[in-house]
């Protein structure tokens, strides 16, 4: 396989192809998708975890914090609709590159979760609006979806992602898929964590509980995407040999690196008046954060091992709210190890 070749959109219906796909990309699928023949069984075990979580944002009834909004202080307002905003701008990202990529992965069961998580950052999105109606006037609501496109800080965060999905978008090769999973894992896995951290830093101080809850739920929808996203890149890898090289891994050290920084960075500036939240030790809950994604991807850590340095938010963390054995790939070794039926899936 060429990894720099174009994909080729895949058929609706392919009548001569058996219903279990021979491969994620570039394999034989009639398109028809019977979930006791799947390729990779476990896999509808996680579409099954994805659908549990199911929720709508209007389930959350905003009036308790509408009559908290007031006494925020000045900067913790202007902070909350700055995240919020700017959250609201990275899931707009993901609707629409999810389900781009399903025109070009063969397996119909990865189609199906792919179809399941561009639904749920809709949701995701959603629900950013309907904490900002119950708040504040559509006017202001404007400005700041306004600054969050015109930000410096945000469009330097935000291109280290475009620039991956737009490089799949216009030329749509196994390689720009691959690049583009790696970036997904880091908007998903490690950029949502520092606007997390504020709404969950105010509800440690029973300040806007409702939306905190809606955040756990988005977090929860974003731990099981990355966590899957992981798992694509290593099937990806291990059905398509000439992905997994040397040059490759570093590119997934590189760019989780660069999302360290950035979201260093970002927390640095928007949560630089907040009192309560060390910055140290957020920087070293950013580098925890990405230990776990390369866990998740069978790479060692890159940052020294550490536990959480900010238990605090253990009760909104992965182990608290998510059963998944996020670490079960965990490996001693810079190469991807070999993916099957049978080495580790069964434990999703």
């Amino acid at each position: 396989m060429d990894i720099h070749a174009p994909l080729s959109k895949i058929k609706l219906l392919n009548p001569e192809f058996p219903n279990k796909s021979t491969g994620i990309i570039n394999g034989e699928s009639s398109g028809l998708l019977n979930w006791n023949d799947i390729a990779y069984p476990q896999m509808y075990d996680l579409y099954q975890t994805l659908l549990s979580n199911f929720w709508k944002a209007q389930e959350i009834n905003m009036q308790d914090d509408i009559k908290q909004w007031d006494l925020l202080s000045a900067d913790e307002k202007d902070v909350f609709l700055r995240i919020n905003t700017q959250l609201a701008s990275l899931d707009s990202l993901q609707t629409p590159t999810m389900t781009q990529v399903m025109d070009y992965v063969t397996d119909s069961s990865f189609k199906a979760i792919f179809a399941v998580i561009a639904q749920q950052e809709a949701v995701h999105n959603e629900s950013y609006s309907y904490i900002l109606s119950s708040l504040v006037p559509l006017s202001e609501q404007n400005v700041r979806f306004n600054q969050a496109k015109s930000d410096p800080i945000v469009q330097k965060r935000n291109h280290l992602i475009l620039q991956a999905y737009e490089s799949f978008r216009e030329n749509p090769t196994p390689q720009h898929l691959f690049q583009l999973a790696v970036n997904s894992i880091n908007l998903e896995g490690i950029y949502f964590y520092a606007g997390f951290a504020f709404f969950y830093h105010l509800a440690r101080q029973q300040k806007m509980l409702k939306t905190s809850t809606m955040i756990s739920y988005i977090q929860r929808d974003e731990m099981q995407h990355a966590y899957f996203v992981a798992q694509f890149i290593r099937i990806l890898l291990t059905e398509n040999p000439e992905l997994n090289h040397q040059e490759n891994i570093e590119y997934v050290y590189k760019t989780i690196e660069q999302a360290v920084e950035l979201e260093k960075e970002w927390a640095a500036f928007i949560l630089r008046n907040i009192t309560g939240i060390d910055l140290d030790e957020y920087d070293g809950y950013t580098e925890y954060l990405a230990n776990k994604r390369l866990r998740q991807l069978g790479l060692e850590n890159l940052y020294e091992d550490r536990t959480n340095p900010m238990p605090w938010i253990h009760v909104f963390s992965d182990e608290m709210m998510n059963g998944t054995k996020s670490d079960f790939f965990e490996q001693k070794s810079r190469a991807y190890a070999k993916v099957n039926q049978s080495n580790g899936f069964d434990e999703l």
